[in-house]
């Protein structure tokens, strides 16, 4: 039970992040109006996808350094719930643009850098279905994910800061902390963001253990 507390931790961040998130006080914007609430759900999502894909480069490094499997293991596994994230993130991210923008997909540098930075996360599990032997393909799969998580990071926030970007935060735009949120919706914004944070963690430690038990039987996942 005490290694599980952050676990509940979590899920009570979570769930009480979305009630507050559907009922709660927001403030009366133009534009937005209660679709602001959606920074509870698009927002956090992002981060729970950086933090695993942080985590992964992480053990990749390790990998590279002991050679032990495992940390291979974790890698992956944090980078396929990173995934899961990012998905959520798009959908969620679609939804509301296509309420405040009128299109879920409009010509912007930070959509069009998310969409190629989602390419190059899957194409490192297609890079490590391509490679049949053990230890090389554990090997330049953590080269490649080194390689990915800073230019993930240079498509999704640096250049969108550097050009006209529909994003807050982005252009010379305002973040949406410092322009829409009040002292009501930060509690309940950063609650949201270290609840996902930890049910993704949680999510990558039970994909990891299912990857330990299906390599015992020799099951490929």
């Amino acid at each position: 039970m005490r290694n599980n507390w952050w676990k509940i931790l979590g899920v009570v961040m979570v769930a009480s992040s979305i009630v507050a998130g559907l009922l709660g006080p927001v403030p009366e914007l133009p534009i937005l109006n209660e679709t602001i609430r959606n920074v509870y759900f698009h927002v956090p999502m992002w981060f729970a996808m950086i933090m695993m894909y942080l985590i992964s480069v992480v053990y990749s490094v390790k990998y590279l350094g002991s050679s032990d499997r495992k940390h291979d293991l974790i890698a992956v596994e944090a980078v396929n719930t990173g995934i899961l994230f990012c998905g959520l993130g798009l959908l969620t991210g679609m939804l509301w643009a296509n309420i405040t923008w009128g299109d879920p997909w409009p010509n912007d540098p930070k959509l069009n850098g998310s969409a190629i930075a989602t390419l190059m996360y899957l194409a490192y599990l297609v890079l490590r279905n391509a490679l049949e032997e053990e230890q090389k393909r554990a090997k330049i799969s953590a080269i490649y994910n080194i390689f990915a998580f800073p230019v993930m990071i240079v498509l999704i926030y640096i250049l969108p800061k550097m050009t006209d970007s529909l994003h807050p935060g982005s252009g010379g735009n305002s973040t949406i902390g410092s322009l829409d949120m009040d002292n009501n919706m930060r509690p309940v914004f950063y609650t949201a963001v270290i609840g996902w944070i930890l049910i993704a963690t949680w999510i990558g430690t039970l994909r990891y253990r299912i990857r330990l038990v299906a390599d015992e039987n020799d099951v490929t996942l």
